[in-house]
């Protein structure tokens, strides 16, 4: 897997950014910035991030969340954040990046997300961190969690 230099960069904008709220490493930040880039794309929990446009599109997901949420990278980055939440569950997810906004990151986050394909699963336990580019410019916000579980379809 060859990852997109814009990736490797944006990377670096993340694991910088956990550093600095949560105050440790989100990975072993051994090896080049490509080999960083590559074990976070690789890691077995899910990291997703958005931009900070007025309705933030999604711009970066590692393997676990692309399964998780059913999405392809072509897909993800014209994919608006709020599509990962249910319109029911929209409100709050709102208020978490607020409160995200004004604290620099929230660590305990739980809430009911849907794939692309609609099936729901409950995460628990995430961290959510503003962005924060070399300048300390906030460039969007990211998540991660490697705890999930698949809801039953209530479709059907």
């Amino acid at each position: 897997m060859v990852i997109p230099p814009e990736w490797v960069a944006h990377t670096q904008v993340l694991l910088d950014s956990y550093r600095r709220w949560v105050g440790q490493d989100l990975l072993a930040r051994d090896g080049s910035p490509e080999e960083q880039a590559r074990a976070l794309y690789t890691a077995g929990f899910v990291v997703v991030s958005h931009g900070v446009e007025a309705d933030p599109i999604l711009n970066y997901a590692n393997q676990t969340a692309l399964a998780l949420w059913e999405l392809d990278v072509p897909t993800l980055v014209k994919t608006p954040s709020r599509l990962t939440a249910e319109p029911v569950h929209r409100d709050e997810r709102a208020r978490l990046l607020e409160r995200t906004t004004r604290d620099g990151y929230v660590d305990d986050y739980r809430g009911i997300r849907i794939s692309r394909s609609g099936r729901r699963f409950r995460i628990d336990r995430a961290t959510v961190w503003n962005l924060v580019d070399p300048l300390g410019i906030r460039v969007g916000q990211a998540a991660t969690f490697s705890a999930w579980q698949f809801l039953p379809d209530e479709r059907q």
